[in-house]
């Protein structure tokens, strides 16, 4: 038997292959670089508030996987950062540093002369090595219509939540927890970020621009004959009895954790209104200011004021807190908030 023979190349089908095997190897090994340059800008004191949305989207949900991770060990290292005025314990976690260092610093990298003001700022701990991020554009669903936007880097205000609901946290309530994300124009909240790291799902917001997906098709209840007003469980305040005096016998009050999570709570019509009547940080509040601009909705202080988020100003709202979905409804409320003050005095 003869087992011997000829093997033909085709030398056309080798040259072919060759050159597929090049475009392989240069879109790998430039795949990282071309990621990262996608946030670069010409002038450094610009930056493109399209790029800032996908790097705050992504910002928040990175966060959220170390409050995830630091969630799967048997000890939270929980510490206290003091008392609030109304007594209550203010903890913070490995979970809230984890978060801040991969936020901020993530943030930083793509856009180094940003102004971040953070909840964890004042931490004496430096941060370690962090897992950063490059932008991804696809954070952005297929269906969003998001342009691009340059505006001066001297009049943007980043404010990070690296873990809103920290006590309940520590309660292992994790459905109350989220990571936020606001990005301030001359102290107006323009885009918001609001992550839920437990169930994983994000929702976000460009004022007079775009909104993520499930927002777009939310339909607005304005029904307010029986309104269901949100509270804090854990910073209530004279809270409770000030919505049964303004809102009536028909009022329906949910106590819960969590700022981002009562906006969330409003945001999907589970809630009429968010009622806050003790003084709250701007980290707290900003996101879903800007998220609730966004949709036609409405938040201010209990006077109704717009509330600044200016770097200059004060980090905290001493005058409480009105948030609706519906302007029309926040118009209703507010006047019977400032009528049952002048009742007061």
């Amino acid at each position: 038997m003869n087992l011997g023979g000829s093997i033909r190349i085709n030398k056309f089908g080798v040259l072919i292959i060759a050159i597929l095997l090049v475009f392989l190897v240069y879109y790998i090994s430039t795949g990282k670089s071309r990621s990262s340059n996608y946030a670069l800008n010409k002038n450094p004191n610009e930056v493109n508030l399209r790029k800032l949305l996908i790097g705050s989207i992504q910002a928040a949900q990175c966060g959220g996987f170390e409050v995830v991770e630091v969630s799967k060990s048997p000890d939270f290292n929980v510490h206290s950062k003091g008392k609030t005025k109304e007594g209550a314990n203010d903890p913070v976690t490995d979970a809230d540093f984890r978060s801040h260092c991969v936020m901020a610093s993530g943030l930083h990298r793509i856009f180094p002369k940003l102004k971040i003001i953070s909840e964890e700022d004042g931490g004496n701990k430096p941060c370690p090595d962090s897992k950063l991020f490059d932008l991804d554009p696809t954070v952005i669903h297929e269906n969003s219509n998001v342009p691009d936007e340059i505006v001066g880097i001297e009049d943007v205000t980043v404010w990070i939540d690296p873990l809103d609901a920290t006590q309940e946290y520590t309660e292992n309530l994790f459905q109350y927890v989220t990571t936020m994300v606001c990005v301030a124009i001359k102290g107006v909240p323009t885009i918001g970020v609001i992550h839920n790291p437990f169930t994983k799902k994000t929702v976000w917001a460009w004022t007079n621009k775009a909104v993520s997906e499930p927002l777009s098709y939310i339909k607005r209840d304005e029904d307010v004959k029986h309104p269901v007003v949100i509270v804090s469980r854990s910073h209530s305040g004279d809270v409770t009895n000030l919505a049964k005096e303004v809102f009536g016998e028909n009022l329906h009050i949910i106590p819960t954790g969590g700022t981002g999570y009562k906006v969330l709570q409003v945001l999907h019509n589970n809630a009429t209104a968010y009622l806050h009547s003790t003084a709250i940080k701007k980290w707290d509040i900003c996101a879903g200011n800007a998220i609730l601009a966004a949709i036609g909705g409405k938040m201010t202080t209990q006077k109704n004021e717009d509330i600044s988020y200016s770097d200059k100003d004060s980090f905290l709202n001493e005058n409480g807190l009105l948030a609706t979905a519906v302007e029309n409804i926040h118009e209703m409320y507010i006047k019977k908030l400032i009528d049952h003050q002048k009742m007061s005095r």
